[in-house]
């Protein structure tokens, strides 16, 4: 079997709230440029539709996206919109609010309470949507998130917003939106070559409460934004070769095996590597394995 024939539902399923999603799915920021949504040369725009469009047909049924992910000629909305509209049944488009940038691609500070609406209105318009599945608060370095988080508590109320998570948060962050509304997900950076003891923690209370866990950037690791990482352990290396993957599949593999909670959102605008990342979720790693790959992860200072 080929990585060109494994399929999405090979990771396995896992729900965000009433919705059933595959374990592998899809991180959109990539298609904007080819650094990062915000640096480089875009990439080509028939590629990226042709991407997203066969993610779909390898059944991936989970996307990850937000209005801020564009770059000088592209928008990741935009393309998800044109490629997928009409959306099919069970697919699932999940965003995010909270930073935000101008017209011209600059950043500016996190958004306040009362605009977090127009940032949600936002990405419908730009998807098409009459209402978003899964909306995360990423926090920006806020102290305390209830605020924000009860803005977008208030927009699930009014329809506009059918699931919330939460990004980039500690385990109090957790605590605390949980007392304003249900979590379906927490959205933090988490990666093989990373050590984050708050994000392990996060990872544990998620699955004590039955609430997804969904790395970003656990293939870049520590080149983060800039795409996947080129410096592998090993150990990851060996376990490569063991299986005869490549190791951005094995990261991608030893990031589901920490839980069936876990969700994998790995993103490209190669179709190629589109087909690798899709077959990482029917890897099976071994005890041994996964101990050897563990031993490797950096301690915590």
């Amino acid at each position: 079997m080929t990585a060109e024939t494994i399929t999405a539902d090979a990771s396995g399923t896992w729900r965000l709230g009433d919705l059933p999603v595959h374990r592998i799915g899809f991180g959109a920021m990539r298609l904007t440029g080819s650094a990062a949504f915000h640096h480089g040369t875009p990439s080509d725009r028939a590629r990226s539709l042709t991407v997203l469009r066969r993610a779909v047909e390898l059944g991936v049924n989970h996307i990850d996206t937000a209005a801020f992910y564009f770059s000088s000629l592209r928008s990741a909305n935009e393309l998800i919109n044109t490629a997928l509209a009409p959306y099919p049944d069970g697919l699932v488009v999940a965003t995010k609010v909270g930073p935000y940038r101008d017209l011209s691609g600059e950043w500016g500070t996190s958004a306040r309470p009362d605009q977090l609406r127009g940032h949600v209105e936002e990405n419908l318009r730009q998807l098409g949507r009459d209402h978003l599945d899964v909306v995360y608060l990423r926090r920006m370095r806020q102290d305390s998130i209830a605020e924000h988080f009860g803005a977008l508590a208030e927009l699930r109320e009014a329809g506009l917003v059918r699931h919330l998570g939460i990004s980039a948060v500690e385990p109090r962050h957790l605590a605390e939106a949980l007392a304003i509304a249900p979590v379906v997900s927490v959205q933090n950076r988490y990666a093989l070559d990373r050590s984050d003891p708050a994000a392990d923690e996060v990872l544990r209370l998620c699955g004590e409460r039955g609430i997804a866990f969904v790395p970003y950037y656990a293939v870049a690791g520590p080149t983060g934004e800039k795409g996947a990482t080129s410096a592998h352990d090993e150990a990851v290396l060996s376990v490569a070769r063991a299986h005869g993957v490549s190791p951005a599949q094995i990261r991608i593999a030893w990031t589901l095996h920490q839980g069936p909670h876990v969700l994998a959102i790995p993103g490209t605008g190669d179709p190629g590597h589109l087909a690798e990342n899709v077959a990482a979720g029917a890897l099976r790693l071994t005890g041994e394995e996964l101990a050897r790959l563990n031993a490797s992860r950096p301690q915590a200072d």
